[in-house]
């Protein structure tokens, strides 16, 4: 699982979503219900193939969190899990939601043809 903590790894991670779908933990390190994400986040980035996987560490990058929150159009929560494809998040789950099935069910609904893909940034 990748790290993100700066905005140059956002851009990174949505242009790598126009390739294949990236799945976005922001996790809280002061949270139990988050630690038991985490470990399902985990597990799935181990399983799942189709997919990459990042963490956002969201006390020690709060700002970043917010931005990411705002260019998205997701409120912001902790944990939560965003999944990214072709430019745009498709899919959110957060707290009690945030399990391995869920992932593999937005997962297999990508590609779809049902949301239009968002420009590439240009270099």
């Amino acid at each position: 699982m990748r790290s993100l903590t700066r905005a140059t790894d956002l851009d990174a991670l949505i242009d790598a979503s126009h390739d294949r779908p990236q799945f976005l933990f922001k996790h809280s390190t002061a949270c139990m219900v988050s630690a038991q994400a985490s470990a399902v986040v985990s597990r799935a980035a181990e399983s799942i193939a189709e997919a990459d996987f990042w963490r956002l560490l969201v006390i020690q990058d709060r700002d970043l969190s917010h931005h990411i929150a705002e260019q998205s159009g997701i409120p912001h929560q902790s944990p939560q899990v965003l999944l990214f494809d072709r430019g745009r998040v498709v899919w959110n789950g957060s707290h009690f939601a945030i399990r391995e099935a869920a992932l593999r069910g937005a997962l297999a609904k990508t590609g779809s043809g049902d949301v239009a893909a968002a420009p590439r940034r240009q270099a």
